[in-house]
């Protein structure tokens, strides 16, 4: 979808933590246009990355429009740095009400067999232990603001994509997603998953090639692909009063790909090829 040019301070008031809010390049990643989203939306905001400098260019962006944004570099894999983080924005905004769980990392394909232990535990790591780590630290501050959890997941962790560690953890980040809405519902705070599926975005784009995107596209209900901007407004909406009665929900930001049988799949690719 195009970057939103319209906003209606849906944020208002609120103070909110988007980690892995930089890009790679010059694009915009998931990260950066929630962010930016957020900030427009009239939220002050925490920008949490591993490279101050991809942050930095996220703050510039928000900046320039007007809005209000600080950037903690930090490993969030590390208990002591994700509660620098939220000691930090707490200590400058006076509150916290969101926190948005985007850090993630792309390795982990092909059989378990080939799949180096170390490597299944930085895959674990980034994509669930730090959400767990930054809700850990988040969760009283939270309750104190009666806040939400967003949390980012795939679509590899609703179906099978043919990888030993990605899919799994995404997974597991949904669980803990349903988890923290049961534990914390009663304090008035929130959690709920977005599962992004075929988007374009800048980290994708170098792995991906022009009949790739075309296959995406045939494969998916709606003909297209999405980009970073969907899942800012999907994250949006979930963060703000608006979804006020929704707890515990997975969000599938993908088309409808999700809901489109295997051999049905197939059938759309056969006949293009023909």
């Amino acid at each position: 979808m195009p970057q939103p040019s319209q906003y209606w301070q849906r944020l208002a008031g609120k103070v909110a933590i988007v980690t892995g809010a930089g890009s790679q390049g010059d694009g915009v990643g998931t990260g950066k246009a929630m962010a930016y989203l957020f900030a427009r939306e009239g939220a002050r905001v925490c920008l949490v990355d591993l490279k101050r400098d991809r942050a930095e260019v996220t703050r510039s962006m928000i900046a320039e429009a007007g809005g209000e944004a600080f950037v903690c570099a930090a490993d969030v894999t590390d208990g002591s740095a994700c509660a620098q983080v939220v000691a930090q924005t707490v200590a400058r905004y006076g509150r916290l009400d969101v926190l948005v769980n985007n850090v993630g990392f792309g390795a982990g394909g092909g059989r378990l067999e080939t799949l180096p232990d170390e490597l299944w535990d930085r895959v674990m790591a980034v994509n669930l232990k730090s959400a767990a780590l930054m809700s850990k630290h988040a969760a009283p501050h939270l309750v104190a603001a009666r806040g939400a959890f967003v949390h980012i997941a795939s679509s590899a962790g609703l179906r099978a994509h043919g990888g030993a560690a990605y899919g799994p953890s995404k997974a597991a980040l949904i669980a803990l997603s349903r988890e923290l809405a049961v534990m914390y519902g009663r304090d008035g705070v929130r959690s709920n998953t977005i599962a992004p599926g075929h988007l374009f975005t800048p980290l994708v784009e170098q792995f991906i090639d022009e009949p790739g995107r075309r296959r995406r596209r045939l494969i998916a209900p709606l003909g297209i692909e999405g980009d970073a901007w969907d899942v800012a407004a999907a994250a949006l909406f979930l963060a703000s009063d608006e979804a006020r009665f929704i707890t515990g929900v997975c969000l599938s930001v993908d088309g409808g790909v999700n809901e489109v049988a295997a051999l049905a799949a197939l059938e759309r690719l056969e006949a293009d090829a023909k």
